[in-house]
């Protein structure tokens, strides 16, 4: 049994008390929530399948009948100094109500999605129609007629019945993307590969979820199998990291394809002006573009949202003037046959023709990845009212020049423009395209962030750019290596309909995965019914499928380009993952056992001075294998001792009053404890080492205090049982009780009767009346002038500065993936400490070895 086999419970912070009215409350305030079962209900004691894999002693269960009474207080022994249980939570849960936006907040918030979502979707038609007739030349009518209808459908059926009705509604707390889906999953399954959940992460107001029917056997069927099952779990984070990389490799191709579009529209404009000015020319847009992006998009945001919109009412207002000058009759089109006239005239061409066509929905997942920075109901709204009027008025104002016009396919867009609007357009639409690339850069740079908070990257550099928006960031070496790519890109391709073929195969592949992703979704946690689940990935499933089938054609054409760029990525991030998961089991295996410690006694056998040593480590239950090798190599030891651990939970922000969570580690003369610093994927970490320290020590006394506190009503609780036993020793009488009743303290236990409750009139508050102050505490006052004697002695941090090995038995494949892989991204990411900005004289350094 680890850590010399102590008895080990489950304690919590947050006590419950009863109210004049009879209802429960927390000691924090809050109410409980009626549906909520108790979180130490009869049959809960019984000892889990976790509880035994992670050496828990576990009492002989209680069986008391369910409807004869609610236990009130009972008694289990306390064990302040067993550490291999879940920290006792500081702060409690606060809701975060969801306020309904005015009809006019929204509005404004749908004008503002304009600037942020819509701008690679927006300049679309700058390029498919020119890219659809390079594969299918124009002979007749049919071809226009039907290459507008299949452009049409597309978008009805995939940004706007998918995503807009459904998608958007699988979101995480307001947050989208692929890991958003990821971490909603995560939530209700233990699908994560990293083992650091605890049961408390589900207090964090933001975590908890209800399920609407959690008896549904197929939900929990579903459940069971991505629980029990590894291989469903790795093939669920292939499925993420590979969408994620995805994203990343479109952010490469964005900025490329929408620039040089714009750019040639001056090709057979100005005399002259040929290829090689145009790749001169885009060259020198993208190296601006990624040159500002130091100084932040918020700087500059406030001129997105008018652009995009003046450039919507170009592209509808120079549709509906085509429409009216050569040929409405383009409106037949929204007959779903010539889509089947177009296939069954051009074969094999009108299929490689969908490669061009996916074009249209390009952007389409900026819908949902950018989600977190607006509402549901505003990108329904900007989409249904703008965005797709818009585009549809424009694709058919082409159609109707091109239906006089039939040789102008190779610039179709610029001249489709009426003469005298050419250079207003232009410079509307080279805007409008760096405005696109911005929107495809910033959601790389989210998309990175995200995968380093969940472990799945390397810890890089992250700049805050925004001191109000805590979103908007920059990350240097992302920036400069996507500069680079798609200076490249464009010097290599020199052409849009080239670049075209590379363009459309991450952006597809997006689709599919969230597709799958809210798919399990809707089985495990919506429990929508089968019928409707599998209509979904049947529809849009088949539908992505066949795109992807036509782009992936274009493979030798440059298509292999994104597949290159997502695999070096997938590589990089599978890699650092597992090896991250390999590092914490060494450390799980190699922890140090608690009597070890125990038998030091105080001094932990050598000299305790003043300060504080905060042990930085990934575990969260256990004593690191550090703090043995810091006690063999340092001649003293910090007075105070706090391990932490930085933790990302699946969520997408944790409040700051519920940052930490806190144990004690050994006896109270020890002076040492254990804390869990806990973070979302989109929190921000930009608080330097002073901020932070302070608020881990207000957070260590209100510990103190709540411990005391819980001493006190222990003492108290302890007298009213004697009161009390008379009673229950009656109640217990019930043939359905089998061995002593343990029940932990802490917990919601009341004792009931049909009617009333067995405590009695007039006894003593199960709690005291306020909180526990130091004057009537000495050991409390002691403890805290103790505190804050080491606090004004400062802080050093104390980190393992590691090396991971795979074993010599291990398979060669993962000696090389260990060893030179995720070594080499070892060596060159960032230390932790860098995040706190803490001064090299406050770090000491233990060198370990992991063997995996």
């Amino acid at each position: 049994m680890d850590d010399g086999g102590i008895q080990e419970e489950q304690p919590s912070a947050r006590l419950l008390k009863q109210t004049r009215s009879g209802s429960s409350r927390w000691v924090d305030g809050s109410e409980v929530d009626s549906s909520e079962s108790a979180p130490w209900s009869l049959e809960d004691d019984r000892p889990s399948a976790e509880d035994f894999s992670a050496g828990v002693s576990v009492g002989a269960p209680s069986r008391v009948s369910s409807g004869g009474f609610r236990r009130r207080f009972g008694k289990r022994p306390r064990r302040v100094d067993s550490l291999d249980v879940e920290s006792m939570n500081v702060g409690g849960a606060h809701g975060h109500s969801s306020k309904e936006l005015s009809l006019m907040s929204t509005v404004a918030m749908a004008f503002q999605t304009l600037g942020v979502v819509y701008g690679d979707m927006g300049t679309s038609p700058l390029y498919v129609f020119s890219d659809v007739f390079s594969k299918v030349p124009i002979k007749s009518e049919i071809e226009i007629l039907g290459a507008l209808s299949l452009v049409m459908y597309t978008i009805a059926l995939i940004p706007f019945a998918k995503y807009v009705f459904i998608v958007l509604k699988a979101n995480d707390n307001g947050e989208g993307g692929t890991f958003a889906l990821y971490s909603l999953i995560c939530r209700y399954a233990k699908v994560s590969l990293l083992p650091n959940q605890q049961r408390v992460d589900e207090d964090i107001s933001s975590f908890r979820l209800k399920l609407p029917t959690p008896e549904l056997e197929r939900a929990l069927y579903v459940k069971d199998c991505l629980e029990k099952k590894p291989l469903f779990k790795s093939i669920l984070l292939f499925l993420v990291l590979m969408g994620t990389s995805m994203v990343i490799g479109d952010g490469i191709l964005t900025p490329s394809m929408s620039v040089m579009s714009a750019v040639s529209g001056l090709q057979g404009q100005v005399p002259g002006f040929g290829t090689d000015a145009v790749v001169i020319i885009s060259i020198i847009v993208l190296v601006l573009l990624f040159s500002v992006q130091r100084f932040g998009t918020g700087k500059v945001g406030f001129m997105f949202a008018p652009i995009l919109a003046l450039w919507f009412l170009n592209l509808g207002s120079i549709g509906i003037y085509n429409l009216i000058r050569y040929d409405i009759s383009v409106v037949k089109a929204f007959n779903p046959m010539y889509i089947y006239y177009f296939f069954n005239m051009n074969g094999t061409k009108a299929w490689s023709a969908l490669g061009g066509c996916v074009l249209c929905i390009t952007g389409a997942e900026a819908m949902f990845a950018d989600l977190g920075h607006f509402s549901v109901k505003s990108i329904q709204v900007a989409f249904t009212a703008v965005v797709f009027p818009c585009l549809l008025i424009a694709y058919m104002g082409q159609a109707a020049y091109l239906m006089k016009n039939p040789l102008a396919v190779e610039r179709i867009f610029y001249d489709s423009v009426p003469g005298s609007l050419f250079w207003p357009v232009f410079v509307i639409a080279t805007l409008a395209a760096m405005i696109a690339s911005q929107a495809m850069i910033s959601a790389t740079f989210s998309c990175i962030k995200q995968a380093m908070a969940l472990g799945c990257f390397p810890r890089i550099k992250i700049i805050h750019t925004s001191k109000k928006v805590m979103g908007q960031i920059y990350i240097p070496v992302m920036n400069w290596f996507l500069m680079v790519m798609c200076i490249i890109i464009v010097a290599t391709f020199r052409s849009t309909n080239d670049i075209a073929n590379a363009y459309g195969i991450a952006e597809v592949g997006v689709m599919m995965v969230s597709t799958a992703l809210v798919t399990l979704v809707m089985l495990l946690i919506w429990q929508t019914n089968l019928f409707l689940v599998l209509c979904f990935p049947i529809l849009f499933g088949s539908v992505e499928f066949l795109y992807l089938t036509a782009v992936l054609s274009k493979i030798l054409e440059g298509g292999w380009l994104p597949l290159a760029f997502s695999s070096l990525f997938l590589c990089i991030m599978y890699t650092w993952n597992y090896g991250s998961v390999l590092k914490y089991q060494s450390e799980m295996r190699g922890k140090i056992s608690l009597d070890f410690i125990l038998d030091l006694g105080a001094t932990l056998g050598t000299v305790r001075v003043p300060g504080i040593g905060l042990v930085y480590n990934e575990l969260v239950q256990g004593i690191p294998s550090m703090f043995g090798q810091l006690l063999v190599t340092l001649p003293a030891m910090h007075s105070t001792i706090v391990f932490v651990c930085i933790k990302y939970v699946p969520v997408p922000y944790v409040p700051l009053e519920e940052r930490f969570l806190f144990r004690r580690v050994g006896q109270k003369d020890y002076h040492m404890f254990r804390s869990v610093a806990r973070y979302g994927y989109k929190d921000v970490r930009k608080e330097d080492h002073g901020f932070f320290e302070q608020l881990l020590v207000e957070s260590l006394e209100k510990f103190l205090r709540r411990e005391a506190q819980e001493i006190a009503l222990e003492a108290s609780t302890l007298e009213a049982e004697r009161d009390d036993a008379s009673v229950v020793s009656e109640v217990l009488q019930s043939p359905a009780v089998d061995g002593d009743l343990q029940v932990p303290l802490l917990s919601d236990q009341r004792l009931v009767d049909d009617n009333k409750m067995l405590t009695a009139e007039g006894s003593a508050p199960l709690l005291p009346t306020s909180s526990m102050s130091a004057e009537e505490d000495p050991a409390l006052e002691y403890e805290l002038a103790a505190l804050r004697e080491a606090m004004a002695s400062g802080f050093t941090y104390l980190l393992a500065h590691g090396d991971v090995r795979a074993r010599k038995e291990s398979f060669f494949t993962k000696k090389f993936i260990i060893n030179y892989f995720y070594a080499f991204l070892r060596r060159n990411c960032r230390a932790g400490t860098a995040t706190l900005k803490v001064p090299h004289s406050n770090i000491m350094r233990v060198g370990m070895t992991y063997m995996v």
